[in-house]
């Protein structure tokens, strides 16, 4: 048996709830979505999958991406909802040892992006928040931070785990990011109507940071379209509602399963050869631009 599920805060924290309530070994099956969804991915019976579309050999499955949504019964749980782990943390909450509801809170606020002006401008003031910024790097040599933070929160209070050497330098190095990230989204993104465009296909590697900044940096658009060269041969982009300026009517999850990706109604991303990134940028701009619900 094997918890898989994708290397954000959300799965993590998935992981977290999976390992104590099964009592599952490490390590954590890391996954991408796109993965999933292009079928590289080898999965097996008695898997646990959270945070990821659906695969029919898994064994146990846990979603709320609205482009994940089943068209059959399926074992485990599927809701539109906050986060993945808040489903995790519903289902099995008396068999856990520990009390992660705090942790849950905070989980489903970030991965819905519920946050404050202050958390978005000051993460560093904000443990939960910034705790979610390290894990931004999805490069597969990254699973020792993911494991150990999987363990760290199995075991300590949140105070404790923003002192392990390990988070605390890694947080140090999100706070000396963001402000290069700042500087980068400033110098690469442009505006098409309501809608806020960064473009780092020309950057090696491709700037990353707080995810949030954008929409204050941008405070009249409602909508951030992000696209990156994302390995050899793919490109990337993601699409999120602005969270300081609600107009946006979109619904991107449905929106991206057509550029062979999903998500959320408020934010998701699709992944797909180069060759394809600028037929797939000018038509989902086109759409954002419309602003009617898809």
């Amino acid at each position: 048996m094997r918890v898989v599920t994708r290397p954000d805060f959300d799965g993590v924290v998935c992981a977290v709830l999976l390992m104590d309530a099964l009592q599952i070994p490490p390590p954590v099956l890391w996954v991408q979505p796109s993965d999933m969804q292009h079928r590289r991915v080898d999965i097996q019976n008695g898997d646990v999958i959270a945070n990821l579309p659906f695969h029919e050999n898994c064994t146990l499955w846990f979603d709320h991406h609205y482009s994940n949504r089943p068209k059959t019964p399926v074992n485990g749980v599927f809701k539109i909802a906050p986060s993945a782990a808040g489903l995790v943390y519903e289902h099995y909450r008396e068999r856990l040892d520990r009390d992660y509801g705090e942790l849950v809170r905070q989980t489903d606020r970030i991965d819905s992006a519920d946050l404050t002006l202050d958390e978005i401008l000051h993460p560093q003031n904000h443990p939960y928040v910034l705790l979610s910024m390290t894990i931004t790097n999805h490069d597969p040599s990254e699973a020792r931070y993911w494991e150990h933070l999987v363990a760290l929160l199995r075991s300590e209070s949140v105070n404790a785990v923003m002192d392990d050497p390990q988070v605390s330098q890694r947080c140090r190095q999100v706070v000396a990011a963001n402000i290069a990230y700042e500087k980068a989204l400033i110098a690469h993104t442009t505006l098409v109507d309501h809608i806020s465009v960064t473009d780092f296909r020309g950057l090696d590697p491709a700037p990353n940071g707080n995810r949030f900044l954008v929409y204050s940096l941008f405070p009249d658009c409602t909508v951030n379209v992000k696209i990156v060269f994302d390995g050899d041969h793919l490109a990337s982009i993601k699409v999120g509602h602005s969270i300081l300026n609600r107009g946006c009517e979109v619904n991107v999850g449905k929106m991206l399963s057509a550029f062979e990706g999903g998500g959320h109604p408020g934010a998701g991303a699709c992944r797909f050869s180069r060759e394809k990134a600028p037929d797939y940028l000018a038509r989902i701009i086109e759409i954002l631009r419309k602003n009617v619900p898809v």
